[in-house]
């Protein structure tokens, strides 16, 4: 496929060079290499039941070393809050007042969504913000029917000229209502970080924003700060950093021609949650906890969130620990057969390592090679949930073309369904990845890993999407937790499923998690 000159300076414009953006074009054309599961994990196959007693011997190494680490909390946090809204935009513009009601729309429609949002109305944290806007733009609110009161609620909610909270980044929008003030997810964040992110006072926060929202992410902290550090009695050091412009990738038409805009400019898009390696690869902490922007609760269940998070860094600084002093050890010159079975017992025990007999009869210099390439990586210890049939992937054992068989994170994308026994796996699937980690990102010497040499570059994807009513295909670089970190060593904890209360449509707002009264 060739590039005129203008599509050549384009590419470089955006950190790209033609051969690369060849080499997208020629993933898109092969499309998705589904995973091959064998079997999902489960307790005591790949994922570990910690017991009470257990739990607390990890959260006092975590307590014993926090002060003694750097530690950071990466929340990606990029996206807008549209989605959220997407069924009321549907019924904004297919509802009509004048031939039917809205109890008559919801039923006819069988829509539950709005019959819940509609009873859960007052609950929502923007309620007062909502309704003290509707007084101002109507001041004869109050004699307007029930049907068109909501109606306008909405409106009022999503309209640009009003509220327009849809255009809002999902972390500032008002997530939690106190007694006293109403607050978003970036600030509970806040809150999260003074508990378990701090080291010496201190609590390190990086969150991934869209370059239009840099200013607004910035005020925020900027307004919140000071309150928020007399109540945890914390310094905060908050940081953000945009998606990499040279992570987009190209899009094509169905039929893998170039797509082009009206102007006849080529189209990038940006390239999915994976492409934020990069921006993980930048930092320099000896921990990192990783959780999306929209998993937080009202204050009253930090303390408990708190707990399963230091379990985790617990875990991560132990099994850490023992893995640095074997590497120590294969530098040192000082480990002999013995030794390099108990170096192969550990990697089996602790990352589930499956190599059949590849070690058998290889002489000891190559045995140690092969130990040291399996426990010279980035480490991440997972807290996964029991699955409660939400949408996403979770953990499973797969299998690569060489036969190879290792643990990961996979999402169904990944998977085909259509294939009998792929799916059986899936719906057998007990635990669901919440996107709840705690990284390892450095080697026994303090360097930090190149983390891009641990990604599996065939775990991307393609999808579909729409631009002007055409439908193009998009490339989206291998997942942050999923083929972003295949080569890692993992570990995967089960935690309970107050850990996990992700916002994905308004009324998630409404769970018992998000309330505070």
């Amino acid at each position: 496929m060739k590039f005129t000159d203008k599509d050549s300076t384009q590419i470089r414009e955006i950190g790209l060079t033609p051969e690369a953006v060849t080499g997208q074009i020629d993933m898109i054309k092969k499309g998705v290499s589904y995973t091959n599961l064998v079997k999902a994990a489960t307790v005591g196959d790949g994922i570990l039941r910690l017991s009470e007693e257990t739990q607390n011997r990890y959260v006092s190494v975590f307590e014993d070393h926090r002060n003694r680490l750097s530690m950071v909390k990466f929340v990606p946090a990029s996206g807008a809050a549209t989605r959220m809204f997407k069924f009321l935009f549907q019924f904004l513009k297919t509802f009509d007042p004048e031939r039917d009601t809205i109890n008559a729309y919801i039923n006819k429609h069988k829509h539950s969504g709005l019959a819940i949002f509609f009873a859960g109305l007052e609950k929502l944290p923007f309620f007062e913000d909502v309704v003290h806007r509707l007084h101002e733009i109507f001041s004869d609110f109050n004699a307007f029917s029930y049907d068109k009161k909501r109606l306008e609620f909405i409106k009022t909610m999503l309209d640009e000229n009003r509220l327009n909270y849809s255009s809002f980044p999902k972390g500032l929008l008002p997530f939690h209502r106190y007694k006293q003030h109403v607050a978003t997810a970036f600030e509970e964040h806040l809150f999260e970080a003074a508990l378990y992110a701090m080291s010496n006072k201190t609590a390190h926060l990086h969150f991934t924003i869209s370059p239009d929202h840099n200013k607004i992410f910035d005020d925020e902290f900027k307004y919140i700060e000071e309150d928020v550090e007399k109540q945890t009695k914390t310094k905060f050091s908050v940081s953000f950093s945009n998606q990499k412009k040279f992570t987009d990738t190209i899009t094509l038409t169905l039929d893998n021609a170039l797509y082009r805009e009206p102007d006849g400019k080529l189209l990038f898009r940006a390239s999915g949650h994976g492409a934020l390696l990069e921006n993980l690869n930048a930092l320099d902490y000896d921990i990192i906890f990783i959780k999306n922007i929209d998993n937080v609760t009202v204050s009253k269940h930090h303390e408990e969130l708190a707990w399963y998070k230091k379990v985790l860094g617990g875990v991560l600084i132990e099994i850490q620990g023992k893995a640095f002093d074997f590497l120590k050890a294969i530098d040192q010159g000082d480990v002999n057969e013995e030794s390099a079975e108990r170096i192969l017992e550990f990697l089996k025990d602790t990352f589930n390592l499956d190599i059949g007999d590849a070690l058998s009869g290889l002489p000891l210099k190559d045995k140690i090679a092969f130990l040291k390439n399996r426990l010279d990586r980035p480490i991440r210890v997972g807290g996964i949930v029991k699955n409660e049939k939400e949408p996403g992937g979770g953990p499973f054992w797969v299998q690569d073309n060489n036969g190879n068989r290792s643990l990961q994170i996979v999402e169904f994308a990944q998977i085909n369904l259509k294939d009998d026994t792929q799916n059986t796996i899936v719906k057998n699937a007990t635990h669901f990845n919440p996107t709840d980690f705690v990284c390892g990102i450095k080697n026994y010497k303090g360097e930090v890993f190149n983390l891009k040499d641990f990604v599996d570059e065939e775990a991307y994807f393609v999808t579909v999407k729409s631009r002007f009513d055409t439908d193009i295909k998009v490339l989206e670089r291998p997942g942050l937790w999923n083929g972003g970190m295949a080569h890692w060593n993992s570990v995967f904890v089960e935690v309970p499923i107050i850990t996990f209360n992700p916002v994905k449509t308004v009324n998630d707002l409404l769970k018992a998690p998000h309330q505070h009264l």
